[in-house]
């Protein structure tokens, strides 16, 4: 008897739809094959997939390959045409077991129709210590250098009473954290009549979960969180005092290229309500370098922005151009440079990072375990332990050194 294994690229998203896409692959009695999960945000994305898809042919001759995920739903064609894969499945067709235990070599509905998302339970993560559940699926936003609207489909969000359910079942299975995922998790609510919101979704999870240690969000579009956000950070210990945000660029002629929805000074003033909701937390941001007509000049204004706002992880790519979007069109910055202007975005980010953490040393520390020597602290940043802990717990320790870009901590 064979086994069923689900490689995951990109999103957090994707990490939980693999794990739904493992127990669909059990109930169809799918045996001894291989699925990859792909991504396609950008086109080296993709063609880390298919580098990964030719390794894992030779590594697995007789394994059946089924290729899904967003570089599926985009280019069906493209990997059906790779003489290492089997079948090739769309977003919708990946979470179906009836479409995983088919034969047909090409199964790809049209995603922009579809209008709901899909409520599947997952009772557990491989080799993970936090869980993730799926609150909304799909974009309605049309930013000009991504794709994603298109492999996803339009939003659509879960009910509340099924997150909540999703939830308390990964509590009772011993999980101390739940992130809430989405493509778009600011806009949760907007396609429901009575259209909640992200936060109030957020605080009924944890006034119905009560043993729920801890809950986080996914990245967060600055022009779209609501008040209810702030105020959880404000009021309520169990909502993690770290926030992820889709920041893209920092610079006004820039965001308005790809069409984002804030601006410059509106994405320093949500930094700022945030730290007053809670003086302590932690600002990640994604961040494109080298967008298509950027300067050298609106460069260093995205720098500055950085700085104004804060950020302490940065998660930084040189701009990729994606076919199919008008990015891609548009005037593009040489590959030096992009890669130069990633460099010392990511190199700021170190810094910052670095600051942060040397500024732990002595404080006590809350860590959810994820090895039996490394977690993560309520602020988002990585620890190791000088002490034994088994992984999934919470455990209290005190920063006594940085090392590594991470925390020390030894049992207090």
């Amino acid at each position: 008897m064979g086994s069923v294994r689900v490689v995951t690229f990109g999103c957090r998203l994707n990490a939980f739809e693999s794990e739904v896409i493992r127990n669909q692959a059990t109930e169809a009695g799918l045996d001894d094959a291989v699925i990859v999960n792909t991504c396609a945000v950008t086109a080296e994305a993709e063609r880390q997939a298919r580098q990964a898809i030719r390794k894992l042919r030779r590594e697995n001759p007789a394994a059946r390959i089924i290729v899904t995920g967003c570089g599926a739903q985009l280019s069906p064609a493209a990997y059906a045409d790779m003489p290492e894969v089997d079948r090739v499945l769309g977003n919708r067709e990946k979470l179906q077991a009836e479409a995983l235990g088919g034969d047909e070599r090409i199964v790809v509905s049209d995603i922009m129709e579809v209008r709901e998302a899909a409520g599947h339970l997952v009772p557990g993560f491989e080799s993970r210590t936090r869980a993730f559940v799926q609150v909304q699926q799909g974009c309605d936003h049309r930013c000009t250098f991504c794709i994603i609207p298109f492999a996803r489909g339009p939003n659509r969000s879960m009910p509340a009473d099924a997150v909540v359910g999703q939830v308390a079942e990964l509590v009772g299975n011993g999980y101390r954290e739940v992130v809430l995922t989405g493509v778009d998790i600011a806009s949760y609510g907007s396609d429901m009549a009575d259209r909640p919101r992200l936060g109030a979704l957020g605080r009924e999870v944890l006034a119905r979960v009560p043993g729920l240690a801890r809950l986080r969000l996914t990245s967060l579009d600055p022009a779209a969180i609501d008040d209810n956000v702030f105020d959880l950070l404000a009021d309520e210990p169990r909502f993690m005092p770290h926030v992820h945000l889709s920041l893209q660029a920092g610079e006004d002629l820039t965001l308005k290229r790809m069409r984002r929805r804030h601006s410059r000074a509106q994405a320093i003033e949500v930094a700022d309500r945030l730290r007053r909701a809670r003086p302590d937390v932690t600002l990640g941001a994604d961040l494109i370098a080298g967008f298509p007509t950027e300067s050298d000049e609106m460069f260093e204004t995205t720098l500055a922005t950085v700085a104004a706002m804060g950020v302490t992880f940065l998660h930084v790519f040189p701009f990729s151009a994606r076919a199919g979007t008008p990015a891609a069109r548009m005037p593009q910055v040489p590959m030096r440079l992009r890669k130069e202007r990633a460099a010392r975005l990511r190199a700021c980010g170190d810094a910052a990072l670095q600051r942060y953490l040397e500024s732990r040393i002595g404080s006590e520390t809350e860590v959810l375990v994820e090895t039996g020597a490394e977690g993560r602290s309520r602020h988002y940043a990585p620890v190791r332990l000088a002490f034994a802990a088994d992984p999934g717990a919470l455990v209290r320790g005190r920063v006594a050194a940085v090392a590594d870009g991470q925390l020390v901590a030894e049992a207090s």
